[in-house]
């Protein structure tokens, strides 16, 4: 039984239902990765930007005889953005290759293309079954990044102290639980404006005005997601000179995500990239003492990062890829396999 879905009305059991499928899909295609978390995980599911949408649709077992609710099996959503629908599904590992993937896919597909959008986009995980059931949907990679993890366990704090300091004069290196103060809104924005035609994959617009990025810091807030800032400031011209920010989701509390690290052009080759991402993270270590690991993604192109993180200790671990493909193409593509 495959329906459409709204986690802001869905049963608890559902909830727990989905999350139960989410880890199954975990446990198989990314092992190393923590298990998902039921806290906030409705919120994680319904909050959206203004502006945007996110659709639902369940694949769920028949209700029982006593009318409990069936197992969900698989779930897809769509985020209605731009000119695009950006995908995701899950199916659980036990019920794969019986066509229940296109299925869910088809449901979305169809809703894209009769409310306008031009394209479907999906972030596919490299070396995972995800690769080939989307090549054979006739998407095509637009994107690759590289996702690097931070084993915690194994940082020299006293080494990462050092680096944090290692910033030319005329720099101050700030924290900012919870984003940055409103008098340095707009400077952050033109800060984070650096990056829109460089390292940007089409999946996940930044934000590059004042409004936006307190309505995305407000999301992520509702959302269960604790967002940190470091920041650098120069101190002649009061501009954000570089930043980098670091979101602790509740849903895996031990794995905080990496967001956007930039250093504006006019400041680069003072140390201002390490020593921002080396005080974040002692920063973390007492703010969010449950914290083992720290995951970032980068563009293969940007060896300058890549070679931060290393000196930092991260370890690359996958490919992580956007695909996308013509919405009417793919809807046709599955209407006709049927």
């Amino acid at each position: 039984m495959v329906r459409e879905w709204d986690p802001r009305t869905a049963s608890s059991a559902e909830i727990a239902s989905l999350l139960d499928t989410l880890n199954a899909v975990l446990a198989a295609d990314l092992p190393q990765d923590p298990p998902w978390r039921e806290s906030s995980l409705r919120e994680y599911l319904a909050e959206v930007m203004p502006g945007e949408r996110r659709i639902s649709w369940v694949a769920q077992q028949e209700p029982a005889s006593d009318g409990t609710s069936g197992a969900i099996l698989g779930q897809v959503h769509v985020l209605l953005l731009g000119n695009i629908g950006v995908l995701e599904v899950l199916v659980h590992p036990a019920f794969r290759r019986n066509g229940l993937g296109r299925d869910l896919v088809l449901r979305a597909a169809r809703r894209v293309y009769q409310e306008g959008f031009e394209s479907i986009g999906v972030e596919v995980v490299g070396d995972t079954p995800a690769v080939a059931f989307y090549e054979s949907l006739g998407f095509s990679r637009e994107y690759v990044e590289t996702r690097s993890v931070l084993d915690l366990s194994g940082v020299d704090w006293s080494e990462l102290a050092g680096m944090s300091t290692e910033v030319a004069a005329g720099y101050q290196i700030q924290f900012h639980p919870g984003g940055p103060p409103d008098e340095l809104m707009e400077a952050y924005a033109r800060s984070k404006a650096e990056i829109r035609d460089i390292e940007d994959g089409e999946l996940r617009p930044s934000s590059y005005d004042p409004q936006r990025l307190r309505d995305s810091l407000d999301c992520l807030h509702r959302r269960g997601m604790t967002p940190y800032i470091v920041l650098a400031l120069h101190e002649q011209t009061g501009e954000v000179a570089g930043l980098t920010e670091v979101v602790v989701p509740a849903q895996h509390p031990t794995r905080a995500d990496q967001y956007d690290t930039i250093v504006v052009q006019d400041h680069r080759g003072y140390g201002i990239d390490r020593a921002i991402k080396a005080r974040m993270l002692l920063e973390l270590r007492s703010a969010e003492p449950q914290l083992t690991e720290v995951q970032t993604w980068n563009a293969q192109a940007n060896e300058a990062m890549l070679k931060v993180n290393a000196e930092l200790g991260y370890q690359t671990d996958r490919d992580w890829c956007e695909y996308s493909v013509d919405v009417a193409d793919l809807v046709h593509r599955l209407d006709a396999g049927r």
